[in-house]
């Protein structure tokens, strides 16, 4: 029931001060306790004869205990002041929450008695409206038929949209930008805009759903939550095919690590629904939570990220080393492919507390290099969970940079120290720019004059820079193995240059 409908009873002639007519609430509850938060469960009417006020400074006290459980309205009686005083008025404008006065005459008592009827009444229109809504669901209703049954039962419009912003069933206008309030919201359901934003499921939002409605819902959100709890029925009716599916792609990849005969191999892949002369993609994948306790392990959300990311096209097991899609290319390239995971992995990178991380193999073709694919992906991901997330491809992997994310990052930091400590030292104690310089210096291949001209000084200046750093770490810049050295260094702990 809207507040709009109590204010509509003539007879008991309440008048609005502040808020929102179109707050729904759900109960009635009469209270003069000064902090009656405890007693209450949200969405509540509360009925006060402001006995508890005893100086304006209350009012704000007793409206945040009220605003902080949940209540949907207050309603302040005149009986005890002869009128509603203005700081009460204040302090519920302030919060966003409705206040309807309630004259002398009318006792509470008459108030709750008027409108309990219309609540049941209310109560029993949304059972029936749940009912045909869970109906149509399990009667096979896609998406789209559930929200044509909804727009017309609830009035509600919108979209459902992946964490990634791809638009699931419905219209909404940028949809990314709806994508990242979903995903950096405190709490759900919360207002973007011209929009309410709902959480369907409650899965990793970086692997859920969001359900965008039009207009302000966090008035009366069941509306919300209703439809959302209908999207997510709909949604998990699918899960068991997709887990029979995992499977499936478990045993393959299984198979080909030990080497099976190809012939098996070419059939599991049949059973995948990828023929032996279709081309195909590995990715891997996995989404660290540092410093996370709960919820699922990389690997498993990883996968599931993955899915999502590619419109629930293909399935990703998840193993001990992290989850494996086998992806066909249907005619396209795995550039096509590396830059639709990039898309949906910026738009992920707002979430602070997730990292996804993806390698790409080339494009492969047969059972035969299935082994080699998934060994690929797999280094592909572990360069890019050393660059703390990112999609890297096959093309990447064969430089320096696989060796050093193969290397654990205290040899990494011990070996980039040992090299250059001295040169920083120097650096600090001198004001000097000696690290620079070396780094100059390798980017140029060693020329003098090439480095003179990109540091701007005179190439006298250079020798002189590189022989003081010889004499500081001992080392030979004009031998191969030693700028080698350097490199890998600077590359990988070394200051910006």
């Amino acid at each position: 029931m809207r507040i709009s409908d109590l204010l509509a009873i003539e007879d008991l002639r309440l008048t609005l001060l502040a808020g929102d007519p179109g707050r729904e609430f759900r109960g009635v509850y009469i209270t003069d306790l000064p902090e009656p938060g405890r007693y209450l469960g949200g969405g509540e009417l509360v009925l006060t004869g402001l006995l508890w006020r005893q100086a304006p400074e209350d009012s704000e006290r007793f409206v945040a205990a009220l605003a902080e459980a949940g209540v949907a309205a207050l309603g302040a009686g005149q009986a005890w002041l002869g009128h509603v005083p203005a700081d009460l008025v204040a302090a519920c404008r302030a919060a966003g929450l409705p206040l309807v006065e309630v004259p002398t005459e009318v006792s509470f008592r008459t108030l709750a008695e008027r409108v309990m009827p219309l609540l049941a009444a209310d109560v029993r229109d949304a059972l029936g409206r749940h009912r045909r809504l869970v109906a149509a669901v399990v009667e096979g209703a896609g998406l789209r038929e559930l929200f044509e049954l909804t727009a017309a039962e609830l009035g509600v419009t919108g979209a459902v949209l992946s964490a990634s912003g791809e638009v699931i069933v419905g219209a909404a206008g940028d949809p990314v930008r709806l994508a990242k309030a979903y995903l950096t919201a405190p709490r759900l359901p919360v207002l973007a805009g011209e929009h309410t934003i709902f959480a369907v499921g409650r899965g990793h939002r970086a692997a859920g759903w969001a359900l965008v409605c039009e207009g302000d819902l966090t008035g009366h959100a069941d509306l919300g939550y209703e439809l959302a709890a209908c999207v997510g029925l709909e949604r998990s009716r699918t899960e068991e095919g997709r887990r029979v599916e995992r499977r499936l792609i478990e045993q393959l990849v299984v198979a080909a690590l030990a080497e099976a005969d190809v012939a098996e191999l070419n059939a599991r892949l049949r059973t995948c629904g990828i023929e032996a002369a279709e081309p195909y993609a590995i990715v891997g994948a996995t989404a660290p939570r540092p410093g996370a306790t709960r919820g699922p392990d990389p690997a498993t959300l990883g996968g599931q990220i993955v899915e999502e990311l590619l419109g629930r096209e293909v399935v990703a097991a998840a193993g001990a080393d992290g989850a494996v899609a086998v992806v066909p290319l249907r005619g396209g390239t795995t550039g096509e492919l590396a830059e639709r995971l990039r898309a949906g992995a910026e738009v992920l990178s707002v979430l602070p507390d997730t990292r996804l991380c993806v390698g790409l193999s080339g494009a492969l073709t047969g059972a035969a290099a299935l082994k080699g694919g998934v060994e690929e992906s797999g280094h592909a991901r572990r360069l890019a969970e050393a660059r703390a997330g990112g999609v890297v491809t096959s093309d990447e992997i064969y430089t320096h940079a696989l060796l050093l994310a193969t290397v654990p990052g205290d040899v990494r930091r011990s070996f980039a120290a040992r090299l250059l400590s001295a040169l920083l030292d120097y650096d600090r104690r001198h004001q000097s720019d000696l690290v620079r310089t070396l780094g100059v210096f390798l980017d140029c291949a060693g020329s003098w004059h090439a480095c003179a001209e990109q540091l701007h000084v005179h190439v006298n200046t250079v020798r002189y820079r590189i022989r003081r750093i010889e004499e500081l770490t001992g080392r030979d810049l004009s031998t191969m193995a030693d700028r080698v050295d350097f490199f890998l260094a600077l590359r990988d702990t070394g200051p910006p240059r």
